[in-house]
């Protein structure tokens, strides 16, 4: 059995991991927004959403989600005035 200091023989150590892992690239806003856009349809590849979870920052996702959700209600409204302006 390996003590908890032991690593196995595959493992690699800190310096000879990739260095993906050790700076954490952010994605940019207009990506977050994709993602999101692409999740309310269902329609995000597992790949983007894998990509989502290791560089997005929630605070990021929720304020475009809430920029989404903004837009979505006052495209709501507009098309409710235009209906109603017609009848």
């Amino acid at each position: 059995m390996m003590s908890t200091n032991q690593r196995s023989s595959s493992d690699p150590k800190p310096s000879e991991r990739p260095a993906e892992t050790k700076t954490r690239k952010k994605q940019p806003f207009w990506r977050m927004m994709i993602s999101v856009l692409q999740a309310s349809f269902g329609v995000q590849s597992s790949a983007n959403r894998e990509r989502d979870f290791e560089h997005g920052s929630i605070a990021g996702f929720i304020a475009a989600a809430l920029v989404c959700t903004l837009i979505f209600i006052m495209l709501l409204v507009l098309l409710v005035r235009w209906v109603l302006s017609g009848a």
